[in-house]
This record gives C-alpha cells, sequence and structure tokens, in this order.
C-alpha cells in the first residue's frame, strides 16, 4: 500500500475517533427529544406543573420537592404571565460528565415573550435508557420581578 493511501485513511480514522469523542456536541433536536419538549412546553403553559415534575428526570426530582416546584414554577407565572409565542433559537446537544447536567443531554433556548414581556426559556433535557427527560428549567425575562 503506498504511503498516500496509508496517511488518507489514518486522516480519516483519525476525524472519526475525534467526531465520536467524550465531550462530542451536535447541534439540532433530535426527534423523541423535541416530544418531550413540546409536552413540557404544553403542561407549563397550562399549568400542568405536577405532570411536569412526575414526568421529570430523577435530577429534577432529587433536586426539588413537588410542592417546592410547583410553587416556583407558579411563581414564575405570576411574575411574567402567559406565553404568547416561543420560537427556538439555538439548541445543544453533548455527552459529558459535568454540568448543566451530567451525561447525554440537550439543551435547547427558546426566545419567549411573554405577557409581560420577552424573555429566554431554557430547557435542559437528559437522556437515560433511551428516553428523553426534562432535568432543568430556566426563565430570564426582562418582564420578571
Amino acid at each position: 500500500m503506498n504511503l498516500r493511501i496509508r496517511y488518507l485513511i489514518t486522516l480519516v480514522a483519525l476525524v472519526g475517533l475525534l467526531a465520536c469523542g467524550s465531550n462530542a456536541r451536535r447541534s439540532g433536536v433530535p426527534p423523541a427529544a423535541q416530544s418531550v419538549l413540546d409536552t413540557a412546553m404544553q403542561d407549563i403553559d397550562a399549568g400542568n406543573y405536577d405532570k411536569v415534575y412526575q414526568d421529570a428526570a430523577d435530577e429534577w426530582r432529587n433536586q426539588v420537592s413537588l410542592e417546592d416546584s410547583r410553587t416556583k414554577m407558579q411563581q414564575m407565572r405570576d411574575s411574567m404571565g402567559k406565553v404568547r409565542t416561543r420560537a427556538l433559537q439555538s439548541a445543544r446537544e453533548e455527552q459529558t460528565s459535568t454540568a448543566p447536567v451530567p451525561g447525554h443531554s440537550l439543551t435547547a433556548f427558546y426566545q419567549t415573550t411573554f405577557d409581560k414581556g420577552p424573555g429566554m426559556e431554557a430547557f435542559v433535557l437528559i437522556e437515560h435508557g433511551g428516553r428523553w427527560y426534562l432535568a432543568k428549567y430556566y426563565v430570564t425575562s426582562s418582564g420578571s420581578k
């Protein structure tokens, strides 16, 4: 085998290994994760906070009680109002051993308009056993108090 072909094979193998590294990232939202996002958004918008909590990842439920989760989500709704529009700004899928959630995660950022002004929502999902779960939910808004 000539030297150029060996070099080319080695280069292709290295690129493949780098693409599959332990901190691999890619953009976009896998369909199964999008389904979980859609359900979570519908439940949050409808005020079904107990369902959001029950459907959430263990990481969420291990950090906060049902009552505290419900109270915080209601306070957010009271301070910002209802969601009027929501548009995906970016999504990042990654495999890490660090924050925001260790493991195979997806963070989706939405530009959102609330009754009381514009804001940004961040949904962090984690995959366990081939299924996606909501692990964290953050909101920032100029309308919040």
